[in-house]
């Protein structure tokens, strides 16, 4: 039976036994460097003493970030103050939603018009603060880190590793919005949720064969107010080696990769184009993954709907993993992002990207890799 990590000192020390044969390679491949290790760690304490900070900042209501619109709204005499028992209600249009701050639809400039009850193309239900039930709600109040390897989405990326030669990673995944207590038409309140994804990996010069597939579920209540977006939850995740790879490599010593945790993240949206972030996750049942784990780092894209043309984004994470001695991953991107109409509507983005540490694949989890490729991905 395998010996689980922290269970002896003697599993340390020989730690590489369990890099598959054909990927390993020497010990500064296995773990960043350590120039890369001491300015990450150095970015980590900045960006968690930011975070800190940006606790104890007082949160605007959700309405009040968004400078496009002038609140509140002006609405005539013939346009009564709206009330959700009222026969009214099929005055408000619910693809337009409250002007808010980070992902999620903005009302268009012509809500501040005024309109007979009727006449209006839309309506920002901005007389209506208070919370409320919602079964299967719009949107989600904690959205998913851009540059982050470890969140499951829909993805692809093709890139070249420079000792592995091309491969393809991509990611199939689903979130759904259980419940809500909260605004009903904008991203304030408190939210349980469902992800699941697999997230596979493909040699493109080996006849496409399968390497590895990673698989991840996650059950997260989240919370949202002002600029301010916290997320507490558990996930499971737990990797597994291709049929053909096995095949290819009958030495492989398969690893039983699988990691269950609880984690604590925290959002501040500086303005609503711009969120800092940092999540810390520890688990209480692994084998190969040692328990403590942190994230942290920045998105900056559009916030609201963006047509055809599209805006830039950029994001950076950093990834710090026990089992690697907290080396861990960087992961920069850049490129073009479009953001959907309604609270619901995702981030699709496209553009180059730069990846250099721990594997993303699990299944060879103690092994660096420098990758450098051009991806696309779809945000929930």
């Amino acid at each position: 039976m395998d010996a689980r990590p922290g269970q002896t000192a003697a599993f340390r020390q020989s730690s590489s036994r369990h890099s598959p044969p054909g990927l390993q390679h020497s010990r500064e491949r296995n773990i960043l460097s350590k120039k890369w290790m001491r300015l990450l760690s150095h970015t980590a304490k900045l960006f968690w003493l930011v975070l800190l900070a940006c606790c104890l900042l007082p949160g605007q209501p959700a309405w009040a970030q968004s400078a496009p619109i002038q609140m509140p709204v002006q609405i005539p005499a013939q346009m009564p103050v709206f009330n959700p028992e009222s026969t009214y209600q099929s005055c408000v249009d619910a693809t337009c939603g409250v002007p808010m701050a980070g992902p999620g639809g903005l009302c268009p400039d012509a809500c501040s018009q005024s309109f007979a009850c009727g006449e209006a193309p839309f309506w920002c239900e901005a007389l209506d603060p208070s919370w409320h039930w919602t079964f299967l709600p719009q949107g989600f109040l904690y959205h998913t880190y851009w540059a982050s390897a470890a969140e499951p989405r829909l993805s692809t990326q093709i890139f070249h590793e420079q000792h592995e030669g091309t491969l393809l990673d991509s990611q199939i995944a689903g979130r759904l919005g259980i419940v809500r207590f909260g605004q009903r038409y904008a991203e304030e309140g408190i939210q349980f949720d469902v992800i699941a994804g697999a997230k596979l990996r493909q040699d493109v010069d080996d006849q496409m064969n399968m390497v590895g597939t990673d698989y991840r579920f996650d059950l997260p209540l989240t919370y949202r107010r002002g600029q301010h977006a916290w997320k507490f939850g558990f996930y499971h995740i737990s990797a597994h080696t291709g049929d053909e790879y096995l095949l290819t490599h009958p030495g492989f010593n398969r690893l039983n990769f699988y990691r269950d945790a609880l984690y604590l993240g925290y959002s501040y949206y500086v303005v609503p184009e711009l969120r800092i972030y940092g999540e810390l996750d520890y688990a209480f049942d692994s084998e190969y993954s040692e328990p403590w784990a942190l994230q942290f780092g920045l998105d900056y894209g559009p916030a609201t709907t963006t047509g055809i043309w599209g805006a830039p984004f950029f994001a950076i994470n950093g990834h710090l993993r026990q089992e690697l001695d907290f080396g861990g991953n960087v992961n920069i991107q850049g490129g073009w992002a479009w953001r959907g109409e309604g609270l619901a509507a995702g981030t699709l983005r496209t553009g180059p990207y730069y990846y250099n540490g721990g594997s993303p694949q699990f299944s060879f989890y103690a092994t660096s890799e420098q990758q450098i490729g051009w991806g696309v991905w779809y945000d929930f």
